[in-house]
This record gives C-alpha cells, structure tokens and sequence, in this order.
C-alpha cells in the first residue's frame, strides 16, 4: 500500500484523493470536536481519547510498522510538543466557550497561517484565484464566529477568554498542521509516523485526566467516559490520518483549507446534536465557506 500511495504523489489521481480524504477529515474532526465539547468535562474526554489511542496504535507499532528511522526521533519530539499546546489550550477553550462559537475561530485561524507555512516550508504557491477563495471561506467563518457571539446565549460571561484561547488554538493549528506534513513526508513509511504519533498521544493527558477525575467532587462514571474515548479515538484515527495522507499526496495548503469545512459540520452537529440554534443567516454563513472551499479547489 505504501508503494501505492508513493504512485499517486504528485498525479491527478492523487489531487483527486487528497481531495476526498481532507472533505472526510473535514467531517470526522467536527465529530471529534463535538466528542470532546459534549457530555463530560473537555479535559477528561481528552484524556480518554489519547488513552485509546497509544492502546489502538500499539500492535501497529510492534507488529504492523517499520521501526522509524533516527532522524525522526527529533522530528517526533517537536510533533510531540506542538500537539501538547494544542490539546491544553483547546480543552480550555471549550471549557470557556459554546461549541458552535469556539469552533469556527479555532478553525477559521488556522488555514490562513497554514498557506503561509506551507509556502514558507514547502514553497507551496496559491494562485490569486485561490487566496479570493480563502478570503471568502474566512468571511464565512470568522462572519460564523462573529454571529454567535453576538446572539448565542450560553457562556456569555467567558466569551472574550474563550475568544483569545481559540484564536491562540487556531495558531497552533497552523504550526502542527505545517509541521506534521513535514513529518509524514520525512518518514519513508507514512504508516510508520502515523503509528508512532499515536502511540506517544497517551504519555500525558490521561495522567492529566485521571488526576483531575480523581479530584472531582462528583466525577462522572468511568465507563460511559472511556466509551466516548474509544468512539473519539476511532474518528480521531481516521479524521488525523486522512488529512496526513492528504498533506503527503498533494498541496498542505488546500488540504489545510477544504479540511476546514469542518465548520459547516461543526455548525449541523451543534444544532442537531448539542441543540445550539442555527438561523437562516447562520445556514447562509456556512454556504460561503463551502463557496470558499470550491474556489480553493478549482482555482487550483
């Protein structure tokens, strides 16, 4: 499979399935999100999942993958570092802000810096076509955001610390976005980055986790919790794994910014799922980012 996928780097065939696999992306990390902003406190759900994940991702590590080679180690530890900001700031973000507020900001941050990364990184070039199509998915989203402040009612009191922790998040979304497409196309084996970037997700945060849990007044049952864990790990899997195999095929920058349709997922499931509200301006809103996705697209 491997030499398959190296086949496809660079081909119309592989655009075509970076494409399909950053749209998927796109829909399993608004489930992840609304995973992790749902029933149980955003750290524990957090915790659960990392758990699964090392768990899922250790018979990959010792009997499916090759060992990687030395120069990732260092590569590893940087991933590592980046993905842990990541995780604290947006678990904080979520416990300050409402789902469908936090969302779009921590997602509409990210694209923009990604493009100028993976110009930076990888000399990755957008045409003037497809920076018009950035600019109206932003719009869309940051119009998302800006519209849910104003009318959404829950958390009002934590909004604007919830505001600077999701648009910090969005940073860090650009940085580990960049940077693990480096990762993965720094591996011979993209399997073998895959396994081990898993495997080290649970060094941490289930301790963190655990010790929170443990000092809660009245903890939530612990069953219920790591079945969320293990359902978020799965999606997690498939939604991270789909987006890296897209940033290895084809262009980080578009894979970064269809995958940021989330948004409108994001924005459906915190209406038919957690029951925020969703009004025709809120539905016109996450037309334009799907608009600004296809520009990107085909402005290509």
């Amino acid at each position: 499979m491997t030499a398959w996928l190296a086949g496809l780097e660079g081909t119309a065939a592989g655009h075509q399935l970076a494409m399909y696999l950053a749209l998927l992306a796109a829909f399993l990390h608004a489930v992840f999100g609304a995973l992790q902003k749902g029933r149980h406190d955003p750290w524990l759900t957090r915790g659960s999942v990392d758990l699964f994940n090392s768990l899922l991702a250790l018979p990959f590590v010792l009997f499916v993958v090759p060992f990687p080679e030395p120069h990732m180690w260092p590569i590893f530890a940087t991933v590592f570092a980046i993905h842990m900001c990541y995780k604290l700031l947006q678990a904080q973000a979520y416990t300050k802000g409402a789902y469908t507020v936090v969302y779009p900001v921590v997602r509409g941050t990210g694209p923009f810096f990604t493009v100028i990364g993976a110009y930076l990184l990888f000399g990755e070039v957008f045409t003037w076509v497809q920076w018009g199509g950035v600019a109206v998915l932003l719009a869309g989203i940051f119009g998302l955001a800006l519209y849910n402040m104003m009318y959404l009612e829950l958390n009002r009191d934590t909004l604007g610390v919830a505001m600077l922790l999701a648009v910090a998040t969005g940073l860090f979304v650009a940085l580990y976005t960049t940077y693990d497409a480096y990762g993965i196309r720094a591996s011979t084996n993209p399997f073998t980055f895959l396994a081990w970037f898993f495997l080290f997700e649970g060094l941490v945060m289930p301790l963190f986790a655990f010790l929170r849990w443990r000092s809660m007044f009245n903890p939530p049952d612990a069953l219920p919790l790591l079945a969320r864990g293990a359902i978020g790990s799965v999606v997690a899997f498939f939604s991270f794994g789909s987006v890296m195999m897209a940033t290895r095929l084809d262009k980080v920058g578009e894979a970064a910014v269809l995958r940021e349709t989330s948004t409108v997922f994001a924005a459906l499931i915190g209406w038919l799922v957690l029951k925020e509200t969703v009004g025709p301006r809120r539905i016109a809103l996450m037309t334009l980012i799907a608009i600004g996705a296809v520009i990107v697209e085909m402005g290509g």
